[in-house]
């Protein structure tokens, strides 16, 4: 049997948020070799879990475009992203102008900002992408939207793209989350089987039991730390989801070893929340575990948004993360506690594990939470890429650890 061949695959990363979906793809073997994004909290957070990654601070429109004076000033950190240099370019538009809780405004401009993913993806030329956004995408205004990108991905030399609705619970991310993936070849190469055989296979082999808040973060203390590290508390219970986050316990996926050297030793990182009035304390005191508004007694609720006072069920995955968790956590009650989650709660929700530390304001920190796609959730989607890749090279082509395994630990 010959020896396999060691390759290292590269990828450039779009609209890249706190780097949920980075994490996803350094987990399915992927190097990073940029990312763009142009919210400058959440780019604080970026580089501070992505240490060894080129970040572009700025409008992706810019990026790539000789000539833009932002760009010129920035490009010497970028040389090795060219044409013929990276295999995969990943990422998901702003996805409010489609969801169900947004605009669903036709003309929302954030709606045209895939043309910019494509622009990117004509201009590197990989042989695969994978770009994500919400359901409601290929449903708005009959599928407008879903037409014209896959339009536009055929100009740029794509015309061979699945698309499929995943769904977070199918791979361990204790939430009810749905994405819309599209996954595309370039129009030389070509798989076995169509790109949708292909990612139904993956996705297939990938899937998982259903994780619960309970599972997720029950291990968590009551106390929150208003800022401030905590000491880390024990394990309890071993289940699945909590032995992939804890820092002290080595996951399917992440080592305990990793994980420790990212959060720069033991210790409970965000776990703080908002503050809740005491008047607020005794109407959630009322909430059973999965209940909302309506469930309340009469002259305590006033009859309206129901959704707004909703309690966690430990035994079911959560409600979907949302960036709105930043303006007003009261539908994410802790199921035990007569408190919000906190912020490393949210996180475990979203499948960051415990090492991944987010920075900026406690607003902040919210707000990029619910933004993100959550890293198992991007592993999959990653690996789906991955894997076609190694196809393409050759069944025995193995894969070089990403650079992730070299990360400075925060603060380092």
């Amino acid at each position: 049997m010959s020896e396999a061949t060691v390759r290292r695959y590269t990828a450039v990363s779009l609209f890249s948020g706190a780097g949920g979906f980075c994490e996803g793809a350094r987990l399915a073997g992927f190097q990073v070799e940029a990312a763009v994004e142009i919210d400058r909290f959440a780019a604080v957070t970026y580089r501070g879990n992505f240490p060894e990654t080129p970040l572009y601070e700025g409008d992706v429109a810019s990026f790539l475009k000789p000539g833009r004076p932002e760009w010129e000033a920035e490009r010497h950190r970028f040389e090795g992203v060219e044409a013929g240099g990276i295999d995969l370019v990943f990422g998901g538009p702003p996805c409010q102008g489609y969801s169900q809780i947004g605009t669903r405004d036709l003309d929302d401009p954030r709606n045209s900002l895939y043309g910019e993913f494509v622009r990117v993806l004509r201009s590197l030329q990989p042989r695969v992408f994978i770009m994500e956004n919400v359901p409601n995408m290929l449903m708005l205004s009959r599928g407008i939207f879903r037409d014209r990108v896959l339009a536009a991905f055929r100009r740029a030399g794509y015309k061979n793209v699945a698309v499929r609705v995943i769904a977070a619970t199918d791979f361990g991310v204790p939430q009810l989350r749905k994405r819309v993936i599209f996954f595309g070849l370039r129009d030389d190469v070509a798989l076995p089987c169509t790109p949708g055989e292909w990612a139904d296979k993956v996705l297939l082999n990938e899937k998982r039991p259903a994780t619960t808040v309970g599972q997720a973060i029950g291990d968590l203390p009551q106390a929150v730390s208003h800022g401030a590290c905590l000491p880390y508390p024990e394990a309890g219970p071993h289940n699945w989801i909590r032995d992939e986050l804890r820092l002290d316990i080595d996951g399917t996926y992440y080592t305990s070893e990793y994980k420790l050297g990212r959060a720069g030793g033991l210790k409970l990182h965000n776990h703080h929340t908002k503050e809740i009035q005491q008047r607020r304390k005794d109407l959630i005191a009322l909430l059973e575990p999965g209940m909302k508004g309506d469930s309340l007694p009469e002259g305590v609720w006033n009859g309206l948004r129901p959704e707004k006072w909703r309690r966690l069920h430990p035994d079911r995955p959560a409600y979907t993360i949302l960036a709105q968790m930043h303006r007003d956590l009261s539908e994410w009650v802790h199921p035990d506690y007569e408190r919000w989650i906190t912020v490393r709660e949210a996180a475990r929700l979203q499948s960051f594990h415990d090492g991944f530390i987010f920075l900026s304001s406690e607003w902040q920190q919210l707000k990029q939470i619910g933004n993100a796609v959550p890293p198992l959730l991007g592993r999959v989607a990653a690996l789906i890429a991955m894997t076609a890749l190694q196809q393409l090279d050759g069944a025995n082509t193995a894969v070089e650890p990403p650079l992730a395994e070299l990360a400075l630990p925060l603060g380092a």
